[in-house]
């Protein structure tokens, strides 16, 4: 359903103090789309600050060379004086982090602009469109409202946002409209084999390291009559190899790509403890799996994260993706 952007460029307008972020363990649609906001309001003329309740993946650093985003830091007094406050590629309490409780106690009008199925009440103005394929879609239909001319700069990270949440347009969510735009973003000035090499072919050794450990033989596992593939992840990983929770974006494709597996799944133990699961499908709604969890997402990549112990959490949630292939039957 399309967006009325008419309120946002309201807020735009009448309102000189932004705050900008997105959610923890922050990807290429989440940073892309802050970063390319943030170029716009600042060209715009508006006081814009962007934080994230989690470490910048290094991966990313690229699209940020300005160091713009900040870590957040409790208690954040900083950002009392906000205006506004963004919240992009989520509107979920639980992916806000350290950010969530300042973002309830400020006085500043919210805005969530997002895509995801999954939504809490934030408070905010809601910019929400679950047929987009990616929160990068939405960041250039709010630029286009605003009437601000994309620059080459901006067009990169739209591209990188839009590249990123379709699986560099391999994924269903890749439609006719998603290449029409990926070719809009490179008229303006987007470089695709560039934006590629950075992502995807300038890995660091810890990572490379790590695809290996969630690769081995008794950790990936194919189990409910060869339907689910799933590996998972140690907190004592991270030391072994040095890599860094960020290293272990997009290591779940690894899993999904085995023939035949209908969801993959993938466990990651989290250095302040719980553990956090990803959820991949080709057809099955995973995301009504993460939901009993407390997470959400997409109907076919979803997540979340629970407060238990690994092996806890693996039985648990392989038992309730067994039942949701068993009621999909």
């Amino acid at each position: 359903m399309p967006v009325n952007w008419s309120p946002f460029v309201d807020l735009v307008r009448l309102h000189q103090r932004f705050v900008l972020t997105t959610h923890v363990r922050p990807d290429g649609d989440g940073l892309g789309s802050i970063l390319a906001m943030d170029e716009v309001l600042t060209g715009m003329g508006k006081d814009v600050r962007l934080v994230i309740a989690s470490t910048f993946p290094q991966r990313y650093r690229f699209l940020d060379p300005a160091g713009r985003i900040r870590p957040f830091a409790l208690p954040g007094e900083e950002y009392r004086d906000a205006d506004v406050v963004v919240v992009m590629d989520t509107g979920t309490w639980n992916q806000l982090g350290d950010f969530g409780p300042l973002l309830r106690s400020l006085p500043a009008k919210k805005a969530v602009i997002d895509h995801h199925q999954t939504q809490d009440d934030l408070g905010a103005i809601r910019f929400v469109d679950t047929s987009a394929e990616a929160t990068g879609r939405l960041a250039f239909e709010a630029i286009q409202a605003l009437g601000v001319p994309l620059t080459a700069t901006t067009a990169s990270r739209l591209f990188v946002a839009l590249a990123m949440d379709t699986g560099w347009f391999r994924h269903s969510n890749a439609t006719a409209p998603t290449f029409a735009l990926a070719a809009e973003l490179i008229r303006a000035g987007a470089r695709p084999e560039l934006l590629y090499e950075k992502l995807f072919e300038e890995s660091t050794l810890p990572r490379q390291l790590l695809i290996g450990v969630v690769l081995e033989r008794d950790r990936l596992q194919v189990t409910h009559e060869d339907r689910v593939a799933h590996s998972y992840i140690r907190r004592s990983d991270y030391a072994a190899t040095g890599a860094v929770p960020q290293d272990s974006e997009d290591l779940i494709n690894y899993i999904r790509c085995i023939g035949g597996v209908e969801v993959a799944v993938f466990f990651m133990e989290q250095p302040r403890g719980g553990v956090k699961v990803s959820f991949r499908s080709r057809h099955v709604d995973v995301a009504k799996v993460a939901e009993r969890f407390g997470g959400g997402g997409h109907r076919l990549a979803s997540g979340a994260t629970l407060e238990t112990t690994l092996d806890d959490a693996r039985a648990r949630v392989l038992d309730a993706v067994g039942n949701v292939l068993d009621a999909a039957r």
